[in-house]
């Protein structure tokens, strides 16, 4: 006689994993949310004067950093960012790295949900306006950074960045090969105890304030 069919299901136990498993990712997504919009906000209030105190600051502990890790800067492709809705400005640093024998690149948007591309940066380069109306350069081969660094709106001690939701660059940074030097930068009150991480979180390699080395 031929057997009954089986139909096999998830006992309750692994189904009310599952379903909690659902349920901290929407607790952390709400949280992320409005620790995001208070950050922003509480960094969008701060004096021009105050952030570029801090970008300043900011700026020493990098040399430092990188001088201590890579001898310098001579020799390196170093991506940074095209400053928007009141991030810190390292634009001056980074049109200086030429002189100092290092390539300064931009993130680049070239396919929504996929991982960055980098392109060559220099003062004078044509630009045009990318994703989310930002100006990357407009021509130019990609590179692969060997120092790549990210915007924080938000960080915790283990590393671990907040950004704007979007998830590009842990996309890239688990694309890249070889693996640049990620370091987040931001405001040191922008720390918070945990970003609550989770399995695409990548931390970065350092986090750096207008106070030091943090992580």
């Amino acid at each position: 006689m031929k057997p009954p069919d089986i139909i096999l299901a998830s006992s309750p136990c692994l189904a009310g994993a599952c379903d909690e498993d659902v349920q901290q990712a929407h607790d952390v997504a709400v949280w992320r949310r409005a620790a995001r919009q208070r950050l922003l906000a509480e960094r969008a209030a701060l004096p021009l004067a105050t952030r570029a105190a801090a970008a300043a600051g900011i700026i020493a502990v990098l040399d430092a950093v990188l001088r201590a890790r890579f001898g310098g800067v001579q020799g390196l492709t170093i991506s940074a960012w095209w400053p928007i809705k009141a991030e810190l400005d390292l634009r001056p640093w980074l049109r200086a790295l030429a002189a100092r024998g290092a390539q300064a690149a931009l993130p680049v948007v070239e396919t929504r949900a996929a991982p960055l591309v980098f392109r060559p940066w220099a003062e004078g380069a044509r630009m045009e306006r990318g994703f989310w109306n930002i100006l990357v350069p407009a021509e130019g081969p990609a590179v692969i950074p060997d120092v790549t660094l990210a915007p924080v709106v938000g960080w915790d001690a283990a590393g671990f960045r907040l950004g704007y939701g979007g998830g590009y660059f842990d996309r890239t940074l688990a694309a890249l090969q070889p693996k640049p030097c990620a370091i987040g930068i931001g405001l040191q009150a922008a720390r918070v105890p945990t970003i609550f991480p989770q399995g695409h979180d990548i931390a970065m390699d350092m986090i750096v304030t207008e106070a030091g080395l943090q992580a």
